[in-house]
């Protein structure tokens, strides 16, 4: 039976890559987009499924509670997936309110909706899915160990603070109206159509432009990476296995430093000039990696405020019960990330305004 996804925030990052891997895989599906197209949402990067007879894109608010009521019964909405939110940690410190706005209020209206229009009983079976971060759980010691979904949380930026009382109230709809839910908190996330502004493409970007590398404090900050289709097919995973009310941390598996991930992106960068003249005659303003010495352009610059030391999940949970494995190693992720910004230099020059 073929269902019907209304994805927020699917023109962002991980939102556009999920509506290419279900379109690929789930072709009689139908699915409904739902994107502000705020300076992170990108109508361009949907550009693939533009012409698909089951894709649609709707540009709107999550806030506005009766657009989504009016899509939810219109299209026939019987799966929601929920990325739209504020999410870069920065932006948080210097503009907590939109990320209330955003990822609280605007999840309670998502959450109001489906219950007005879902708990009418249509004799369909539903599920709001929410996707979250693993920063809800706050900053691990180096030998603690990783996230579980039993991890208490402990948010330290506004940003992880707006997704924890966001997953607490999905939580919420379910124990208190019956709603159908369920939560993944999922790692960092890396791949094509990634912001510009994030750790990955701000360096490749950077050093294609010749611009310093900034990294904060000693860069000894530890993330747990994870490409963005394997997020995908987790999130996959939890749709078609996963228990309501369950909530399943899906990770990469893949601790790295924060400068050692810039310093393996330099060297890659390195290696494919090398190897690859043309990329010389693209990209002329590349000084330092055509002689092949990017790492010059690193900078160390000032810590941000309340910077979490590291974050890492175990994704035992999701394993046992979903089968989830990531299938992407680093080494190919990577690989595969910097191929696409490289091809992809209209995509995110647009972005940049360059």
């Amino acid at each position: 039976m073929s269902e019907s996804l209304l994805v927020t925030g699917g023109a962002g990052f991980i939102g556009v890559n999920f509506v290419y891997y279900w379109l690929n895989k789930y072709p009689n599906d139908k699915v409904v987009v739902l994107d502000a197209l705020t300076y992170a949402g990108n109508l361009s990067s949907l550009d693939g499924v533009q012409s698909n007879p089951n894709f649609t894109f709707v540009q709107g608010n999550i806030l506005d509670q009766a657009l989504v009521e009016s899509i939810l019964k219109e299209q026939g909405i019987t799966k929601l997936v929920h990325f739209a939110a504020e999410s870069h940690v920065d932006r948080s410190i210097s503009g907590p309110d939109a990320f209330i706005e955003t990822n609280v209020l605007g999840t309670h209206s998502l959450l109001k909706a489906a219950k007005n229009v879902w708990l009418t009983g249509d004799g369909l079976e539903h599920r709001f899915h929410h996707v979250s971060t693993d920063e809800v759980y706050g900053t691990l010691e180096p030998s603690d160990p990783p996230f579980s979904e039993t991890t208490s949380y402990a948010p330290n930026s506004p940003y992880s603070a707006s997704k924890a009382a966001s997953d607490h109230l999905v939580r919420s709809y379910l124990h208190t109206y019956g709603l159908q839910v369920s939560t993944s908190n999922c790692s960092n996330n890396y791949g094509p159509y990634h912001f510009p502004e994030k750790l990955i493409p701000l360096v490749i970007t950077n050093i294609l432009r010749e611009k310093p590398l900034p990294v904060y404090g000693d860069g000894q900050q530890i993330r747990d990476w994870l490409y963005v289709d394997d997020h995908a097919r987790g999130i996959d995973l939890v749709l078609q296995r996963g228990l309501v009310g369950e909530s399943y941390n899906i990770g990469g598996i893949n601790e790295w430093a924060n400068i050692d991930i810039v310093k393996l992106v330099c060297q890659i960068m390195t290696k494919k000039f090398a190897d690859n003249l043309k990329l010389h005659e693209q990209f002329p303003e590349a000084r330092s990696v055509i002689a092949g010495n990017p790492e010059a352009l690193i900078e160390f610059v000032t810590d941000r405020p309340g910077h979490d030391r590291r974050y890492a999940i175990d994704p035992a949970k999701a394993n046992a019960e979903l089968g989830y494995q990531p299938l992407e190693t680093f080494d190919s992720g990577i690989e595969k990330t910097i191929d696409w910004y490289l091809s992809q230099e209209n995509w995110w020059k647009a972005l940049l305004k360059v």
